[in-house]
């Protein structure tokens, strides 16, 4: 496989983000993008198909991206690629019901855990600030609590001590979002049971929804700690709080049943994204009729969106989740080999004497250059994230497209091959920190 090392170029990138930083802010239409924080050029993309990524350049990278996890079947995946074509022939939106709409509610019922009814939207945002809006409606109370470094959306709401793309710019105060809407947004360490407890108790009654990542993935992988999830289902259950799971990264990614069903706990609402469109901009929230029936137009919480259950979206979405009910051969597979590439990096770290911590539940994982565990976002943010970004260049210039910031997980496809993994790994033993 020729690598940029080889080639020496990616000029037609640089060329492409000069003319796009004249139209588009930053060059970039989402902020990592920009590559601001490991620093260089951004590659721009032309095509992709299985496991590989084919810059502007014409240079190839295994891709550990997966466009943020929808592309669990790997790139262009034929059935998907089909179905949407064919689709495609019958209009791109309608604005108006298709029976499709119900077939896609109806397999994601048949698949998961404590959802009775669900609504489709067009984004992992708009389905977090639904849910959050239904909550507030369903319980009369306004506060809600988030987790530091857990990511829900842009939503305002959720930008108080958000992970992900903010961390990655230090940005923890966003110029925009009221002071009424920080007020009313309350913060938790994640896996702290004492503070959770301490911060619910202080604010009795006014607590309308706990919205968590069951496992979160943008302060790197962060899985949860024994317990701590059991926990908040009771605390949830005593003070009458709705428990939210978002699961725009952990649905259908994790299991058939995302994380609700990996790690068997019950949440009253539950936020989709990624894999449910099969990398088509799509999301969705659903849950416990009781709670769900409040729904406009059942309901008074009004929620709209004109190109919510479009056709192409669905079709995409229907297609992956049928190939990943119907064949839990592909969790087996890509479980396997996860946990190859971890046992493959954990001995490369240790040869050479590096300080690491490698998180994984599933197929995502990340790296943290550490000397003591990663369980939350201070810990993630001690990190020496100066090395993450010298790794990230090394393997890059490899052909290995790892997300390009240490506050993000990385996630595997079913078409990376175990050939692909042990060059991942043999690039890896390469690197020398500067």
């Amino acid at each position: 496989m020729m690598t940029i090392s080889e080639q020496k170029t990616i000029s037609k990138s640089q060329q492409l983000f000069q003319r796009a930083q004249q139209s588009i802010p930053g060059g970039v239409n989402s902020p990592v993008r920009a590559f601001k924080s490991v620093g260089g050029t951004p590659i721009f993309i032309q095509r992709a198909k299985g496991a590989y990524l084919y810059d502007a350049d014409g240079n190839k990278y295994l891709d550990y991206i997966n466009s943020w996890g929808p592309m669990i079947l790997g790139h262009a995946y034929e059935p998907v690629v089909s179905a949407i074509r064919e689709k495609a022939n019958d209009s791109t939106s309608f604005g108006a019901p298709t029976e499709l709409e119900i077939e896609i509610a109806e397999l994601i019922k048949s698949m998961v855990p404590n959802v009775d009814l669900i609504r489709m939207v067009s984004s992992g945002t708009e389905a977090c600030m639904s849910a959050i809006r239904l909550a507030r409606g369903y319980t009369g109370r306004n506060k809600i609590v988030k987790f530091e470094g857990c990511y829900h959306g842009h939503a305002d709401s959720f930008l108080v001590k958000a992970g992900s793309g903010l961390a990655t710019f230090n940005i923890q105060t966003v110029p925009g979002v009221t002071a009424g809407v920080a007020t009313d947004t309350l913060t938790s360490p994640y896996n702290d049971l004492e503070a959770i407890q301490k911060l619910v108790n202080g604010h009795k009654g006014e607590i309308a929804a706990i919205i968590i990542e069951p496992v979160a993935g943008n302060m790197g992988c962060i899985p949860p700690v024994p317990g701590f999830l059991e926990a908040l289902r009771i605390i949830c259950d005593k003070e009458d709080i709705v428990f939210i799971f978002d699961e725009v990264m952990t649905g259908f990614r994790l299991s058939a049943g995302g994380a609700q069903k990996t790690l068997g706990i019950d949440a009253d609402l539950v936020t989709y994204g990624k894999v449910i469109g099969g990398g088509m901009p799509v999301g969705a929230f659903g849950g416990k009729k009781e709670i769900m029936q409040y729904v406009a137009p059942i309901g008074n919480v009004y929620q709209a969106g004109t190109l919510s259950g479009n056709p192409i979206a669905m079709i995409a979405g229907f297609t992956t989740l049928s190939v990943l009910k119907n064949d839990p051969s592909i969790y087996r597979d890509l479980e396997k080999k996860t946990i190859y590439l971890h046992e493959g990096l954990k001995k490369v770290f240790k040869n050479s004497n590096i300080p690491f911590v490698i998180n994984r539940l599933g197929s995502m994982i990340s790296v943290h250059f550490s000397e003591k565990p990663v369980i939350d976002f201070t810990s993630a943010s001690q990190s020496n994230n100066q090395l993450f970004n010298q790794f990230f260049h090394h393997m890059l210039r490899e052909g290995i497209y790892l997300p390009p910031s240490a506050f993000e997980t990385w996630f595997l496809s079913n078409a990376l091959t175990f050939e692909d993994i042990d060059r991942t790994i043999s690039v890896a033993e390469k690197f020398r920190p500067q």
